[in-house]
C-alpha cells in the first residue's frame, strides 16, 4: 500500500514541471493552477485475494503530501470468463474485492467510475517464471544500495536474481525486493527481448538511501506483467521516478483511459529469498 500511495508524490511534480518546462520567458508561475487529477492504482494476482484499487486525487505542488482520496465511486473488476465483482469501500479511497480470485491466462478488465467520468484498463495475468537462484555481491555504489558501504564498515551488498526465460513467449518482468519484511521502492523491470529462452540474470537497483548488509533476510517477488504495465514502469523509470533520474520529465504512460494517472496490472508471482553472508 505504501509503495501506491508513493506513486502519487511524483506524478503532482511532473505535472507542475510539464506545465511550466516549455516556456523559456521569465514569467510569475502559479503553482496552484493545476487541476486536480485522479489516480488509480490496482492489481490483480494469482495469489489469494482481496485485492486492491486505490483512488487519489493529485494536489497542487506547495501543499501537503495527503493525496485526497476519491469516495463513493463504482469500482468493478471483470474477466474474460465472465466474473465480475463489484469491490466494496473498505476506507476512504480504498476499494477490495471480496470473492475475486486471479487465474493465469485470464485477462482483466477494470472499470472506474468517479466524479461522473469513466475510466477502463485492461490486463492479462501471464504465467508465473520462477526464480532459479539469488546471489548476492558487493554494491558498485551507484544504484547498488548506500554506495558500497564506503571505506570502512561492512559492504553493502546487492541481489542477482537468476531465470530461466520460457522459450517462444514475448515476457515482461517486474521484481519485488523486500529487506527484512519491509518492501523497497525501487523499480526494477526487465523484458525477454533478445533473450528469449536464455538464462537471465537481474542485478537488482536499490535506492541510494538503501542498504543490504550481511545476515539481512531479502526476499525477491518476480512477477510477470503484460506489455501495457510494462511501459508504465520503464516510462516512470525514464521520468526519474525509480532509482535513477534521468530524460525529461513527463507523465508515465499509463493503461487506463480517459486522462488518468496511475496503474491497473494483472500479474503472476514466484518468490524467493536468501539470507546474506
Amino acid at each position: 500500500m505504501k509503495q501506491l500511495f508513493g506513486l502519487n508524490k511524483f506524478i503532482l511534480i511532473l505535472i507542475s514541471v510539464v506545465s511550466f518546462s516549455s516556456c523559456q520567458k521569465v514569467v510569475n508561475i502559479d503553482l496552484n493552477s493545476s487541476a486536480p487529477q485522479i489516480v488509480i492504482e490496482g492489481e490483480v494476482s494469482d495469489q489469494p485475494g482481496p485485492y486492491t484499487v486505490v483512488l487519489t486525487k493529485t494536489v497542487n505542488y506547495d501543499q501537503s503530501n495527503t493525496f485526497p482520496p476519491v469516495q463513493g465511486a463504482s469500482v468493478t473488476i471483470n474477466d474474460d470468463a465472465g466474473n465480475s465483482e463489484l469491490l466494496i469501500e473498505a476506507s476512504p479511497g480504498v476499494y477490495k474485492t471480496i470473492n475475486l480470485q486471479g487465474v493465469v491466462g485470464r485477462t482483466y478488465t477494470l472499470n472506474v467510475v468517479a466524479d461522473n467520468k469513466d475510466y477502463q484498463a485492461v490486463s492479462k495475468l501471464n504465467s508465473p517464471v520462477n526464480i532459479d537462484t539469488l546471489d548476492a555481491e558487493n554494491a558498485s555504489g551507484f544504484g547498488g544500495g548506500g554506495g558500497g558501504g564506503g571505506n570502512s564498515g561492512p559492504k553493502s551488498k546487492v541481489v542477482i536474481a537468476k531465470f530461466t526465460d520460457p522459450i517462444g513467449i514475448v515476457n515482461y518482468y517486474r521484481f519485488m525486493e523486500s529487506i527484512n519484511g519491509i518492501t523497497t521502492t525501487s523499480i526494477n523491470i526487465t523484458s525477454d527481448n533478445l533473450r528469449d529462452g536464455t538464462l537471465i540474470e537481474q542485478r537488482l537497483r536499490t535506492n541510494s538511501d538503501v542498504k543490504i548488509l550481511p545476515f539481512d533476510s531479502v526476499s525477491i517477488q518476480l512477477r510477470s506483467i503484460d506489455f501495457g504495465v510494462f511501459e508504465y514502469f520503464r516510462t516512470f523509470n525514464r521520468t526519474g521516478g525509480g532509482a535513477f533520474n534521468s530524460s525529461t520529465p513527463a507523465n508515465p504512460s499509463s493503461n487506463i483511459s480517459n486522462g488518468a494517472l496511475g496503474y491497473f496490472s494483472a500479474y503472476s508471482v514466484k518468490s524467493k529469498s536468501i539470507v546474506i553472508q
